[in-house]
């Protein structure tokens, strides 16, 4: 991880991708201590959080989402919300939509010209053109994932790769 004492820094989160990839390693993240990583690299200037809500919905998922998600706007971190979208699939199923890519690649365009070194927690793909664009701006990009959930578009294009395995003592919920 090459980081910069110096440098001004952002962090942009996508809420579900991120959690994929948490999922993955097995671990619960501790928010604070998530901060606290990147504010001891470099100055963090702003921690974006990204995630679709469901509205009209009090299940036990929508419930947590929306606990933690106010909890993060009080404790340091950007949240950037919308409503999702339910639609049916062919086979009469419920399908839930809440893509938050656009949000944010206007967000990081928006903080390019006042930032060194942007975060993006996420391994999807489609951020690619994103990354390039932030990088022609002069912005060195690193991208938070894992080896499975990132994909290699991003990965090749991105300056550096921060694999959840190797920060996870640094970000993990600790049991009390």
């Amino acid at each position: 991880m090459g980081f910069n004492p110096n440098d001004r820094m952002a962090l942009f989160i996508d809420g579900p991708n991120f959690y994929g990839s948490i999922r993955d390693v097995g671990i619960k993240v501790d928010y604070t201590r998530l901060l606290d990583f990147f504010h001891g690299k470099a100055r963090l200037l702003r921690a974006y959080y990204y995630t679709a809500l469901m509205e009209d919905r009090t299940e036990e998922r929508t419930d947590f989402l929306r606990r933690m998600t106010d909890w993060l706007s009080f404790n340091g971190y950007t949240v950037i919300t919308k409503p999702a979208k339910v639609f049916q699939d062919e086979s009469g199923g419920q399908v839930m939509k809440g893509n938050m890519d656009i949000e944010i690649a206007i967000d990081m365009l928006d903080m390019a010209p006042h930032i060194d070194h942007a975060i993006l927690c996420s391994g999807d793909g489609d951020f690619r053109r994103l990354v390039e664009a932030v990088q022609r701006r002069g912005v060195r990009v690193s991208v938070v994932s894992t080896e499975r959930m990132l994909a290699s578009e991003l990965k090749r294009q991105a300056d550096d790769f921060i694999d959840l395995h190797g920060i996870e003592q640094d970000i993990r919920q600790v049991e009390r």
